[in-house]
Formats: C-alpha cells, sequence, structure tokens
C-alpha cells in the first residue's frame, strides 16, 4: 500500500494550502484589477467576496479531504458517492491543464531573475524575442518543473510542508522588503492614492464580477487541490479557522503586491498611473528598465528581488498543482509516490510544450482557433487557461458546494467541521456556511461559469 503521509503541523498545512492560493496572478493580475475597479472600492468587493464566496467553497473542500483521507476522486467514492468521481476526476484534468502552462510562465519568471542577476536591464525591450526562445525558455522551464517534482517526491511532512515553511516566509520577507523600498521613490504617495482611495464612479455590474472572480481564482478552488491537502490533515485541526488563515495570507499577498506595483508604476509613468496597463507587458517588458535606472548595483539588487519573488510565487502554487494528481495516482492507481511525481511531471512537461510554442514561434499554435462570435484567433496557452482556469474551476466551486449541502448533506459536513471546533454547533459560523453553501456559492458559480463560457467561446458579452 502506497504511503500518503501527513502534515506534521497546523502551521505547515496553512503555509502549504496558503502557497496553493498564493501565485502569479497575486503579484501582477490583482494590482490592476484593483485599478480598473475603482482602487479601494474594489478592494473592499474582493475582501467581501473572499469571505462570503471562497470561504464556504474552502471549508466544504477541506472538510471533504479531511473526512475521507482521499485525493479528489476517491474522496467522492469513500463518501459513497461514486457517481460523483466526475467531478474529481474534473479537479484533477484542471489540475494538470493549469500546470502545463503555468510553468511556462514560471519559467519565464526564473528566467528574468538569472537576467536581472547578470544585469541584462535590456531583456525588457526584448520581451517578444525572449518568448519565442522555446530552447531557453523550455530549459528555464524544466529547470522549474524539476524543482516542483523534487519537492513533491520528498512526500508531504519532508518535501511540501518544509519547502512551504521556508518559502512563504521567503516571499513575504521579499514583498514586504520590496514595498519598503518602493515607497522611498519619487511620486509612490500618487501610486497609494490610485491604489487605495476609492473612486465609486467605476463601480458597475462588470467591475462586481471581476470581483467576483478574482476572489474565487485566486484562492485556488475548484480543482481538488484544497481536498487533496485537506486529506493530509488531522481530525483535531481547526477547519474554520484554518481556512480563515490561508484566506487572510492570500488576501495579504495579493494587498502588498499593490502596495509594492503602484509605487514602481508611478515612478515609471512620473505619477500619470491612468494611462498605464498591466498584466505581463508592463512586468516583462517595462520593470527592468525601472530597475536600471536604480544603478548598476540597486538594480540588480531590486530587480533581482522582484522576479526571486515572482519565481517563488509561482512554485508555491506548481507544487500544489502537481501534488492533485499525484495524490490521485498514488491513492487510485497504488502507484509509488516517486515514481507518480517524476512521470506525472515528465507527462506535465510535455503537455505544455504547445502553451511553450504559443508566444509567438509557433504560427500554427500562436492562433490556434477562432472561436464562435470571435474573429481573432486564439492562442494555445490562452485556449487552454480558457478551459482550465476559467470555465473549469468556476464549474467546480458550483458543484462541490452543491455536493456539500444536497447530496453528502449539511448534517454530515457540519459533523466534520465540528471535529477540532467543539462550538461549532449552532454557532453563527454554522448558519453562516450552511446557508453559503446551500445557495449563495452554487448560484454565484453557477452564473460566474456560464456568463465566462459564453464570453470566452461564443463572444457573448452580457456584462
Amino acid at each position: 500500500m502506497a504511503s500518503r503521509g501527513n502534515f506534521n503541523s497546523k502551521i505547515g498545512f496553512i503555509a502549504a494550502a496558503a502557497g496553493s492560493a498564493v501565485g502569479l496572478g497575486n503579484i501582477w493580475k490583482f494590482p490592476f484589477e484593483v485599478a480598473d475597479g475603482g482602487g479601494a472600492a474594489f478592494v473592499l468587493m474582493y475582501l467581501g467576496f473572499c469571505f462570503i464566496l471562497c470561504f464556504p467553497v474552502m471549508v466544504t473542500e477541506i472538510a471533504i479531504g479531511r473526512k475521507t483521507q482521499k485525493d479528489p476522486v476517491g474522496a467522492f467514492g469513500a463518501l459513497g458517492f461514486p457517481k460523483w468521481k466526475f467531478l474529481g476526476k474534473m479537479g484533477v484534468l484542471a489540475g494538470v491543464l493549469i500546470l502545463s502552462f503555468y510553468n511556462v510562465v514560471a519559467g519565464w519568471a526564473f528566467g528574468y531573475f538569472l537576467e536581472m542577476l547578470m544585469g541584462n536591464f535590456a531583456i525588457g525591450g526584448q520581451f517578444g524575442d525572449y518568448i519565442k526562445d522555446v530552447v531557453k525558455i523550455g530549459a528555464y522551464g524544466a529547470v522549474f518543473m524539476f524543482s516542483t517534482a523534487f519537492i513533491v517526491s520528498k512526500g508531504v511532512s519532508g518535501g511540501i510542508e518544509k519547502a512551504s515553511k521556508i518559502l512563504m516566509p521567503t516571499l513575504l520577507i521579499l514583498i514586504i522588503s520590496l514595498v519598503a523600498y518602493a515607497m522611498t521613490l519619487p511620486h509612490a504617495m500618487e501610486g497609494v492614492k490610485f491604489y487605495l482611495v476609492p473612486d465609486f464612479s467605476e463601480i458597475n455590474f462588470e467591475v462586481v464580477y471581476s470581483a467576483l472572480g478574482q476572489a474565487f481564482f485566486s484562492l485556488s478552488l475548484g480543482m481538488g487541490a484544497l481536498i487533496t491537502y485537506g486529506s493530509y490533515v488531522s481530525k483535531e485541526e481547526n477547519i474554520i479557522s484554518s481556512a480563515a488563515l490561508i484566506t487572510l495570507t492570500d488576501i495579504s499577498v495579493a494587498f502588498l503586491a499593490g502596495l509594492m506595483m503602484f509605487p514602481f508604476v508611478a515612478y515609471m509613468s512620473e505619477g500619470n498611473l491612468h494611462e498605464v496597463t498591466g498584466g505581463p507587458g508592463l512586468i516583462f517588458a517595462t520593470l527592468p528598465g525601472v530597475f536600471e535606472s536604480f544603478g548598476p548595483i540597486l538594480g540588480i539588487v531590486v530587480g533581482a528581488s522582484f522576479f526571486l519573488l515572482l519565481s517563488f510565487a509561482a512554485l508555491t502554487s506548481t507544487v500544489s498543482l502537481l501534488e492533485v494528481p499525484v495524490a490521485y495516482a498514488v491513492d487510485e492507481l497504488k502507484v509509488d509516490r516517486k515514481k507518480a511525481v517524476w512521470l506525472i511531471a515528465i507527462i506535465i512537461f510535455i503537455v505544455g510544450i504547445p502553451s511553450l510554442m504559443a508566444n509567438g514561434y509557433s504560427p500554427f499554435f500562436s492562433s490556434f482557433i477562432t472561436y464562435m462570435g470571435n474573429d481573432n484567433p486564439t492562442d494555445f496557452m490562452t485556449l487552454v487557461s480558457d478551459i482550465a482556469n476559467d470555465s473549469l474551476l468556476p464549474l467546480g466551486g458550483c458543484l462541490i458546494s452543491f455536493f456539500g449541502a444536497y447530496v453528502w448533506k449539511k448534517h454530515n459536513l457540519n459533523e466534520e467541521i465540528a471535529q477540532g471546533y467543539p462550538n461549532y454547533h449552532g454557532s453563527f459560523v454554522e448558519k453562516f456556511i450552511n446557508i453559503m453553501v446551500s445557495y449563495f456559492c452554487p448560484i454565484v458559480l453557477g452564473i460566474i461559469f456560464v456568463l465566462t463560457v459564453l464570453d470566452r467561446f461564443f463572444g457573448i458579452a452580457l456584462v
């Protein structure tokens, strides 16, 4: 029988699960979602949705995992609902697909870390050519996948927990240090005001939808990662407090990312932030020039630290993404953990090759498909993201909520949560979880799924 392993401490579980949630999106996507959504007004909505929408789904996933001590597929069978194994398989598939392209972007970040160490600030102006170099990016991605597989191969406590206890504090130290330095730059306060002073005139249904989506996607829900991590947690742990700490950690990193990014952007734009666009273009094309302006020594230190931060954020996520299919192979297929890790890592790296080639190297994969209602061809990497990240995850969260409330039943969910939380029964928290899982979460996530599919695949934008 293959050994599963367990987390040795609550802090280890929280660090690993928070690491799963904290990723590249926290560093570059969240700040500009905030900017587009009216600053502090978006932040307040995001915070609310994290606890109203995401928290109950997270608690349900962890409870299912701890109750069954199984992977996402085996968990539904162990609860007596084998027909629901499709939901676990959908989560495993989503994790594999996300990791296949996420590893490519992680390779970009790791490569930029090396370029900054060598003082090659000119790489920012060569970003288009850089991502076309499939040999170089492939090598960086291979190093990243190897690092991910090495950590996961060491097991739950000896690999994932141990690495998370190092990576998460280091990530926080790096981001706080960069925030502190960014605050000293000219025009930094203009950036902070742009980030934190609310502009309620920007609020509309589309912004609300974006805040909902950002809250859900940022916490890695709906793909079985937290079912998997929950299966390694002891019955004595308080699921509610653990889920709250995981959510708070993810929110804190996203919030700090904004405090870091907007002073950099304000410095770069001399205080004129309204014309600046976010995403990879800013991170990889523009920021190296900003770091160069700090001088040769300080520029290398700050630039390398920034891209090391990106690499660490990516690694904490890739570890959890790989653990999901590995747990499935160990539990359901009875494969030795080390064999499962290296075989699955190789397969996922191969699956990611089209995404690697979809950034200008291969015309075929760079203009892969045209959706109905959309005249612009979509590259392969974006297609995989649309399917896995933007479609399967909200569908998975919707169905997990429905399963917890109506199939497994709320009283069974509540009994599992009550273990480790003696005062749970009859509390406000119990009533809140029951209402959210029964009504709000499945309805809202179902709406997000439908709206996303219509928009991404049929060109029908209803918001």
